[in-house]
């Protein structure tokens, strides 16, 4: 087995923590390996709040992935979420010394390095800064300016800013299970990637993730990422709810909105009752599931009103920012049942569930291409993403460099800029990956 061409994708979630195995077949689909999943226990709402708990989780769902999969599982590529999570439109600008020269790719990295420079809250530091629209010398829409003449270099951008010791925690964790911190990927972008067609982010999208503590949401429109956001409700409240509505154990509720949970309650008729065991003796508890579904309706409706309204805040309104592919729910909370016809309702957008089989193998289990595994299947394109992209810069690397060893000097020259061209594309490092790097030297630090 080829180890380079293999990734893991760790999930953290609240309710869960999963681990995927895969690799690229030779049709450039996923093959999964293998996969682990247990308990999320020590998180809250997508933070550590136990590092102890978190640990011993982790272990357990990647000792099971290793088991599945026959592989030893050394570095590993995580999700970010929470409710620290937060985003921010931002323009900045640059002054070129020299506007007879092109913009290259050096000005665009000063530029966003520039944003990266900005005062955030105490304990807030930058995860992503990405480019939306360029504009150069006052020109408008430039989606890629590299290549063109001019003196003032300006572009809108999308920061998503987080804490900075929820992102050490999680790193804290992953290094006493035993692993590696190959890479870090906010989650929303990562679920994104996993169930959304290129078409759909081009014509405007809003994907909503609901996983068991908090609802992710990401906006695309033309391409880009416009809009991020973590709301603090998840699948979770509305176990709450029906514990409390009902009076019942957690267990209990859980499995009643697995098994006849409804988000619209003139599905179900007046007389159609399930019975609950009592606890050590006592009575089984009847429940109406019209009452059930009545329950798990009103928080449903108070969760996707809150997406809206950060869909509006994004300016959806607008005729320019119409979301013309409408929502896609993915994550566990998206298996509720009749919550795709709830969503129409309240938002008046085409709804779809997102499932993750579109860049798996066709013999993938069935259970994996559920919309519960989005995450992990987008992390593990991610981890696969970033491995191919480390392969291309080493074969360049030494293409050029043979190129040099072998060539006399009369095409010296030549080779330089091969060699230059080949150095840019090494240094364009994305920040997450220089965010990683940093998790990393602290944590070797403080050991």
């Amino acid at each position: 087995m080829d180890k380079n061409n293999i990734s893991i994708g760790l999930d953290i979630g609240t309710t869960k923590i999963v681990a995927m195995i895969g690799e690229r077949n030779e049709f450039k689909k996923i093959k999964i390996l293998g996969v682990g999943k247990s308990i999320s226990l020590g998180v809250h709402r997508g933070v550590v709040n136990n590092i102890t708990q978190t640990i011993q989780s982790i272990q357990q769902a990647v000792e099971q992935a290793e088991t599945n999969s026959g592989y030893k599982i050394e570095g590993v590529t995580v999700g970010i979420a929470g409710q620290h999570i937060r985003s921010l439109q931002h323009s900045d600008y640059i002054t070129r010394e020299n506007s007879e020269q092109v913009i290259n790719i050096d000005d665009i990295d000063k530029l966003i390095n520039q944003v990266h420079k900005l005062v955030m809250l105490p304990g807030e530091e930058i995860i992503h800064v990405l480019p939306q629209e360029y504009k150069v010398d006052g020109q408008a829409e430039i989606k890629e300016p590299i290549g063109m003449y001019g003196g003032r270099l300006e572009a809108n951008f999308h920061v998503v800013v987080g804490q900075v010791s929820s992102i050490r925690n999680i790193g804290r964790c992953i290094k006493s299970a035993g692993l590696d911190l190959d890479g870090i990927t906010l989650e929303p972008l990562a679920s994104a990637n996993a169930v959304l067609s290129v078409e759909e982010k081009e014509a405007g999208v809003a994907l909503i993730d609901i996983g068991g503590g908090t609802t992710d949401l990401a906006i695309f429109k033309d391409g880009i990422i416009r809009h991020t956001a973590v709301i603090p409700f998840g699948g979770n409240v509305i176990t709450e709810d029906i514990k409390e509505g009902c009076s019942i154990i957690e267990k209990q509720a859980e499995l009643l909105k697995i098994k006849f949970g409804s988000a619209w309650p003139g599905e179900n008729r007046e007389n159609e009752i399930v019975s609950i065991p009592g606890l050590r003796g006592r009575d089984p508890r009847e429940i109406s599931l019209k009452n059930l579904s009545k329950v798990i309706h009103a928080r449903a409706v108070e969760i996707i009103e809150q997406v809206y309204l950060e869909i509006k805040n994004y300016g959806h309104e607008e005729q320019k920012k119409k979301l013309i592919a409408g929502i896609v729910l993915t994550g566990g909370g998206s298996q509720l049942k009749h919550l795709k016809q709830l969503v129409e309702y309240v938002t008046g957008m085409d709804t779809r569930v997102g499932y993750p089989n579109e860049h798996l193998a066709g013999d993938t289990d069935q259970n994996v291409t559920s919309p519960l595994y989005a995450t992990a299947v987008g992390l593990l394109m991610d981890g696969l993403g970033r491995s191919e992209k480390n392969d291309v810069d080493q074969e360049a690397n030494a293409t050029a460099e043979n190129f040099q060893k072998d060539e006399n000097k009369s095409i010296e020259t030549e080779n330089t800029e091969i060699s230059n061209k080949t150095k840019i594309h090494k240094n364009r490092d994305s920040f997450l990956d220089k965010l990683t790097e940093k998790v990393k030297d602290f944590l070797d630090n403080a050991e």
